[in-house]
């Protein structure tokens, strides 16, 4: 008897301890527990979690985008440690900070062989691409011109200022006035190649910005303003035109019929450390690809039907 009831207890107690452990999975479960790979913070391939500072500096046609992602960035839990910087100043000044070492990413909407060459060919192979969206330029003008599309010629002829007058275009009798970018703009070299065909010169009255949010400001509030914008610029306080008749639309964009667009580069001087390389992977990862890349007006480069390459020479893909 004493046997049996010395078993009847230890069953007893095994059931308990079983049916309690059971119960505190059941509870971690329910409660929505992360795992350790859903709380854990990225690590290297030591193993050791990621943490260090990044500084992102070039394009304002791109800043806006990297400014957002980055803030989204440094929220998740997983990147508490990495600290995102970004910075504007144009495209040949971000490529030349990260190739002397002063910016860990130089953002770009060219492509580095066309800051570096010639004697400098050497500073871009030293430089690594990072493709991470496409955005278009526009026209852009002042919403009282009376004018929504403009020719090849025609933008040729005001940025020559052989036209001076919105009349001459069919618009209003006002004088036109540009706002250009400095010419180490990225933007501005986009434009100037793949809409004017070539270099354009800063005229005596036109007016200069380093800033694309500051020419989206100077054109919307100048009477018979003319600039250019990325597409992420765009709002009803200027009026983009038509190139040639055609609308910077994304269908337009992504079959080529709209020719005035660019890579969006993020530079890195040899790959990119542990640190800069989870920011980049972060920004390519399909959840900002589909939402933030084309709520702000950029194109993701897997949606391309073309591509162009340094020359400027467009294939389909």
């Amino acid at each position: 008897m004493m046997k049996k009831s010395l078993v009847l207890v230890l069953t007893l107690i095994v059931a308990l301890t079983l049916a309690a452990c059971g119960k505190n999975n059941n509870e971690g479960a329910a409660s929505g527990s992360p795992s350790a790979s859903d709380s854990a913070p990225a690590s290297s391939a030591s193993g050791e979690a990621l943490s260090g500072t990044i500084l992102a500096a070039g394009s304002t046609a791109l800043q806006p985008l990297v400014e957002q992602v980055s803030t989204k960035f440094m929220a998740d839990s997983k990147y508490s440690g990495i600290s995102v910087t970004v910075q504007g100043g144009g495209s040949g000044g971000g490529l030349t900070q990260v190739q002397g070492g002063q910016a860990d990413i130089g953002n770009s909407d060219i492509f580095a062989e066309e800051k570096f060459k010639d004697a400098d060919a050497d500073k871009a192979k030293e430089l690594v691409d990072h493709q991470v969206a496409v955005v278009a330029i526009a026209p852009v003008a002042n919403p009282n011109v009376g004018v929504d599309n403009l020719t090849k010629q025609q933008l040729v002829d005001i940025f020559s200022g052989k036209v001076t007058n919105w009349k001459d275009v069919g618009g209003a009798d006002q004088k036109i006035v540009i706002v250009n970018r400095p010419s180490s703009s990225g933007t501005r070299k986009t434009f100037e190649n793949l809409a004017l065909g070539g270099p354009s010169q800063d005229l005596p009255g036109s007016i200069q910005e380093d800033s694309s949010g500051t020419v989206k400001k100077l054109v919307g509030e100048t009477p018979g303003a003319i600039g250019y914008l990325a597409l992420s610029y765009l709002d009803n306080t200027v009026k983009a035109l038509k190139y040639e008749g055609v609308d910077a639309s994304v269908e337009n964009i992504t079959t080529g019929k709209y020719p005035v667009w660019a890579y969006e580069h993020m530079y890195t001087k040899g790959e990119p450390t542990p640190v800069v390389k989870a920011f980049l992977d972060y920004l390519m990862s399909d959840e900002i690809q589909k939402s933030d890349v084309t709520d702000m007006g950029y194109i993701p480069v897997g949606d391309m039907k073309v591509a162009r390459d340094v020359n400027g020479t467009v294939s389909n893909k």
